[in-house]
């Protein structure tokens, strides 16, 4: 299959109707699994249409046409939202057992959940979100940097911030905040939007504040905020001091009298090793790494590169970052990024491949809720492909391939704090939602204290007065997804030890897991991978002190 045969069809609000009218009149007359089945290549035609329109519109920002069907798909959004809750409705009070015999009952589980998140009454705010959403994604796609006689994105500058010469770091941090300081009214004023808009939203749901909403969203059906608030002590009590140790030995190792902010990143004295080789010849070299890891990944690595369904190069206009998305009517994911010729680029491919895979191994599930699962479950996979990588990830690092494991590793622990920064930042913000830009700034200045004490922006003032958030895109385009990624990586750390053990059989468990998709809740899925739960006590402390020994600390 190649992407460029991916094709779907625009739904109008008239198909939709029609579509869903179809679907009421086979249940009227009791026909549950065809209605079922209906329903099921409809969801999978609309989300391949959507899947494309978002692609299409992170790919150029700047494009009229991808941004007029971006707008179009953000007005559509309400609308398929309200067709999906009143169907799912009709559902849930039917008899379970013919539903439950085709999808078991976590299907049941996800709908139940599923109808408390939307209601007509928000539809004109839901598409609303999504423009601001939008206007955030555009403004910093649209960044444009001098710096070196050169004209960068935000992207281009990643690997000045990592050079050798302290000077090249600090110019580099100096020219990227510089951008946030001169866009801080813009942003301040889409987020704040964004937080008064989702509190609106909840009340109307019937919720205090946006928190309890902004979970059911997230689809977290086994755990709640004082878990993850628990979680949070943890990584402060076990991980925090763990990593203030090592950005002391990094001031030392590089000779500094004070580390700042915009030394941080240079995690290696010798400077962070780099990918053995551009776009081109990396794309290459991952062949040979998947080939060497397990031959299902290196199948499928064959089709997605044969089938051109990446696109990895750094543009201007493109969206920042990396993602992956599907295109469920297909069977295919899709790996968006942006290299730029530092480790990062191996980071990200690594960990969107791991998605990819997961979304493929899937593919056959019979519901399309299953095709992936809730963030925090899905992030295992990402980050998991990450460490089951070191063995084989040779051919992209060299001789250099040492060093870079070590550096991850580091990295890894490293992003922990910040992580839960972050979701605690959000639940601060939730929780008062009509605190002001100045306000919120400052709930972040301290919680930076708290969760990362080594931090400290010199002459930097604009992070220096709590900004540094601004730059974290889930902060404004899907609240509360963050703590995902830290709850995945005291996962993924587990696969780290377990597949020291054991290799194959550590790598056949990550398949079986990637297979389920999101058949079963995050707890649930940890489970069946024999995994420790981040939740229980002492799943953080155990694989800190084996990351910590590996380290020689």
């Amino acid at each position: 299959m190649k992407f460029n045969d991916i094709a779907a069809e625009t739904p109008t609000r008239e198909s939709l109707a029609a579509a869903y009218a179809t679907l009421d009149g086979l249940l009227d007359r009791g026909a549950v699994s065809e209605a079922l089945a209906g329903w099921e290549r409809l969801r999978r035609a609309t989300g391949t249409w959507s899947a494309l329109v978002y692609l299409r519109f992170a790919q150029d920002t700047a494009s009229a046409a991808y941004k007029a069907a971006r707008e179009y798909a953000d007005e559509l959004g309400p609308v398929i939202a309200d067709h999906e809750t009143t169907l799912k409705n009709r559902l849930l009070a039917l008899d379970p057992a013919p539903i439950e015999a085709q999808y078991g009952r976590h299907a049941l589980d996800i709908w139940r959940n599923d109808v408390t998140t939307f209601a007509p009454v928000i539809a004109k705010d839901l598409e609303e979100e999504a423009k601001l959403d939008a206007s955030y994604t555009e403004l910093l796609a649209a960044a444009k940097i001098e710096f070196d006689g050169q004209t960068l994105n935000l992207s281009g500058l990643t690997p000045y911030a990592e050079s050798l010469d302290r000077d090249t770091r600090h110019r580099a941090a100096t020219a990227r905040w510089a951008f946030f300081a001169e866009n801080g009214d813009k942003l301040d004023e889409i987020y704040d939007k964004l937080v008064k808009l989702r509190h609106r939203m909840a009340r109307a749901l019937g919720d205090e504040n946006f928190i309890a909403l902004g979970y059911r969203r997230m689809g977290r059906l086994d755990y709640g905020p004082e878990q993850v608030a628990t979680y949070r002590q943890e990584v402060l009590r076990y991980v925090t001091p763990l990593v203030a140790k090592l950005i002391e030995q990094r001031r030392v190792a590089n000779g500094l009298e004070t580390l700042y902010a915009w030394d941080e990143a240079l995690v290696d004295p010798k400077g962070n090793p780099k990918p053995a080789g551009d776009h081109d010849a990396l794309v290459i070299k991952a062949n040979q790494m998947f080939e060497a890891m397990d031959p299902r990944l290196a199948g499928f690595y064959k089709q997605m590169s044969e089938g051109g369904f990446m696109d990895l190069k750094n543009r201007p206009t493109k969206a920042g970052g990396g993602f992956c998305t599907s295109f469920p009517a297909f069977g295919m994911p899709y790996i968006f990024a942006n290299f730029n010729g530092t480790h990062h680029d191996v980071d990200v491919f690594t960990h969107e491949m791991g998605h990819a895979f997961q979304n493929y191994q899937s593919r056959n599930q019979p519901s399309l809720d299953y095709l992936w699962p809730t963030s925090e479950s899905a992030e295992i996979h990402s980050m998991s492909l990450e460490f089951l990588a070191y063995p084989y990830i040779a051919p992209m690092f060299g001789d250099q391939t040492e060093r870079y494991r070590r550096m991850h590793l580091i990295g890894a622990l490293e992003f922990l704090p910040y992580g839960v920064c972050v979701d605690h930042f959000q639940h601060e913000v939730y929780a008062n939602p009509e605190a002001t830009p100045a306000e919120r700034h400052a709930m972040w200045l301290k919680l930076e204290a708290m969760y990362l004490p080594w931090r400290n922006w010199g002459d930097l003032a604009y992070p220096a007065k709590g900004a540094r958030w601004q730059a974290q895109g889930h902060i404004y385009g899907v609240p509360f997804y963050y703590i995902d990624y830290t709850l995945a990586q005291c996962c993924a750390l587990q696969f780290w030890v377990k597949s020291q053990q054991n290799y194959k059989a550590s790598f056949d468990t990550y398949v079986d897991l990637c297979g389920l998709g999101g058949s079963a809740s995050f707890g649930k899925l940890v489970e069946a991978a024999r995994l420790k739960s981040p939740f229980e006590p002492g799943a953080l402390q155990g694989v800190v002190k084996t990351a910590e020994a590996a380290l020689a600390l």
